[in-house]
C-alpha cells in the first residue's frame, strides 16, 4: 500500500483491536449467560440493578451508555418475564423507573460465578495488567 494510505491499514487502527476484544470478551459470557436465558446486554442491566435496585431509565442509559431505542425494548422483554417492573415517577411522569423484581434478584445467585469464571478463563492478563487496561478503557470513554 502506498505511503500515503498507511493510516487506512488495519493493523494501524486502535478501533479494530478494541472492536475484536469487545466481541471476544462477550462471545466469552454467552455460555454462562445462554444457559440462564439472558444476553450480555441484559445482564449488564441487571449488574445495575442489583447494586441500585431501582433506576431511572436515562441514568440506566448514561451508566451503560446505551440509547433508549436499545433500552426500552430489552426492559419491555425483561418487564414481561417477570424479572423488572417500570412505572412512572410521581414527579415527573416522562421519566420511567425500572426495579429489580424478586425473580431478578434470584438471577443474582445463579450470576455470582461469572466473573471470577471469565478471569480465570481470560486472555493471559496478570492482575497489573488488567487493572491498567481498565484504567485506560475509563480514561478513552470518559475523554
Amino acid at each position: 500500500m502506498a505511503q500515503e494510505y498507511e493510516q487506512l491499514k488495519l493493523e494501524n487502527q486502535l478501533c479494530f483491536p478494541m472492536y475484536a476484544c469487545a466481541r471476544k470478551i462477550v462471545n466469552a459470557y454467552n455460555p454462562y449467560l445462554s444457559s440462564l436465558g439472558l444476553t450480555y446486554t441484559q445482564y449488564i442491566v441487571f449488574m445495575v440493578l442489583w447494586e441500585k435496585e431501582s433506576v431511572k431509565v436515562g441514568q440506566l442509559g448514561e451508566i451503560l451508555r446505551l440509547d433508549a431505542g436499545t433500552l426500552t425494548p430489552l426492559l419491555k422483554r425483561l418487564e414481561k418475564e417477570g424479572y423488572v417492573t417500570r412505572r412512572r415517577s410521581e414527579e415527573d411522569e416522562r421519566v420511567t423507573i425500572v426495579s429489580i423484581t424478586a425473580k431478578g434478584n434470584e438471577l443474582k445467585e445463579k450470576c455470582k460465578d461469572i466473573p471470577l469464571k471469565l478471569l480465570q478463563n481470560s486472555s493471559g492478563l496478570d492482575a497489573a495488567e488488567a487493572k491498567e487496561l481498565y484504567r485506560l478503557l475509563y480514561k478513552f470513554l470518559d475523554e
